[in-house]
């Protein structure tokens, strides 16, 4: 079977190959939901070079997800062209040749993949075929939006930037953003003992050598232990110290240094405005709300004082629910729906303020690379909706119906009562017009679009 494409980028072809050459391609040109790179810090077309991805969402165990690596058979730069063909993994064989051709002031990208599946799964073909198809329209949306992003920014000088919670799902899109831009990024990692480029650090112990710092033009703080759990005593300690120490350690490294970082960009998040706020549009100017989370979130801004003391850049990207097939709150939601039996999962009219993981991953990115950045940046699409239409739209995106409302014991069951209150149960209509007026432009302004994107559809 062959398949074959021609996309056409409004951006010259040296620009093109160049950001394909760079470490964090193949991590942006991957769905999350579909794969993960083995080394999502490796980059290259050359010949000869390996590259090994996981199959499958990221919460599988890698037992369950099978591995597919990759060769680079054939690279000629002088005709903007490489061979990619498969070594190991679920096809009986695979060769994908990409082409980049001067047009104009644009390129024309041209896949050829060659694929032929084991005998027993060959009746599949068409089903494969839409599935690939619909990949590489992601590769060309993704490739788009990436490049336009990092046009507005091309007159910056390159940054160093340091980012903790860099295997994350936010941070491992964001570094490979940054490093596709022609950005150095150092990942903060837990272990003593670390790679080329890689930053040790232990907010547990209180341990940030400031030495390490040296030559970095921004740290980004992503570090935290997820939401989506049971909030038990211990949790809930869990949550709140894994957010205010290490924002702490940072922020007190940084005001103690000379010649550090000018910048620290701190996640944040929309719970700091309570989990239901009916009828008001929520701004950065708000005081904040009340509950748990809301009290986490207030407390892991003021963290961050002793930088904003000592002069230093400090902007909070407060997100919003972050859409993704590799994880986050959509995910568990699409069993359901594909099953045909999705539908809202709190009240009809309740405001949902939601942004693709791709465009929070380019706010994080703007708020680092935008040096008159700072304070709370609500990390929110343009366009909130309520409960009712966003059930609708993903199930209009899935083609399935969306007429059955989630019980409440459902995500009680999973999230524990505290946490269905306020991770699910929510109502916030939150405002990205501060976001809007720094500059930044989402990729992804509707609801339907961000889904059309997030589930190549």
């Amino acid at each position: 079977m062959r398949i074959e494409t021609v996309h056409r980028v409004p951006f010259p072809q040296p620009d093109v190959l160049a950001w394909h050459e760079r470490p964090g391609a193949l991590v942006r040109l991957t769905p999350p939901g579909l794969a993960s790179a083995d080394d999502p810090s490796a980059g290259g077309l050359h010949a000869g070079r390996v590259v090994g991805a996981r199959l499958g969402p990221p919460l599988l165990p890698d037992l369950l997800r099978p591995h597919w690596v990759l060769r680079h058979r054939e690279h000629d730069e002088t005709a903007g062209r490489f061979v990619d063909q498969q070594v190991h993994g679920p096809w009986r064989d695979w060769r994908h040749e990409h082409s980049f051709a001067a047009d104009g002031h644009g390129t024309l990208v041209h896949d050829t993949i060659d694929l032929e599946l084991p005998r027993r799964l060959q009746r599949f073909e068409p089903l494969v075929e839409t599935q690939v198809r619909r990949l590489l329209a992601f590769r060309d949306r993704q490739l788009h939006d990436d490049l336009t992003f990092h046009a507005r920014f091309a007159d910056t000088p390159r940054r160093t930037i340091a980012i903790t919670g860099s295997s994350g799902l936010i941070g491992t899109q964001l570094a490979a953003l940054l490093e596709t831009g022609g950005h150095i990024v150092r990942r903060m990692v837990r272990e003593e003992s670390v790679g080329p480029g890689e930053i040790s650090w232990d907010p547990k112990a209180g341990r940030l050598d400031p030495a390490d710092l040296e030559g970095v033009d921004v740290v980004i703080n992503l570090a935290g232990r997820s939401l989506a759990t049971r909030w038990t005593p211990v949790v809930r300690r869990d949550i709140r110290s894994s957010r205010l120490s290490g924002t702490a350690l940072i922020a007190r490294t940084l005001a103690g240094m000379d010649n550090g970082p000018s910048a620290l960009v701190q996640a944040s998040a929309i719970g700091y405005y309570g989990p239901r706020r009916s009828g008001e549009l929520l701004t950065e100017a708000d005081p904040g709300g009340e509950g748990f989370l809301a009290d986490v979130v207030r407390g892991w801004e003021h963290a961050a004082d002793a930088a904003v003391d000592a002069g230093i850049r400090t902007a909070f990207v407060r997100t919003g629910l972050v859409l993704s097939d590799g994880g986050g709150p959509l995910l568990p939601q699409l069993p359901m729906f594909l099953a045909g039996v999705g539908g809202r999962l709190t009240r009809a009219g309740a405001m949902t303020s939601w942004i693709t993981l791709d465009d929070v991953v380019r706010v994080f990115a703007h708020a680092a690379l935008s040096t008159d950045v700072h304070g709370p940046l609500n990390g929110v699409g343009p366009e909130p909706v309520t409960a009712r239409d966003f059930a609708r739209t993903l199930g209009a995106v899935l083609r399935r119906p969306s007429l059955v409302p989630v019980p409440a014991f459902g995500p009680r069951l999973v999230l524990g009562a505290d946490g269905a209150d306020e991770l699910v149960q929510t109502d916030q209509n939150v405002s990205d017009a501060r976001l809007e007026a720094s500059g930044f432009e989402a990729a992804h302004p509707t609801l339907e679009h961000a889904l059309r994107h997030v589930l190549r559809r």
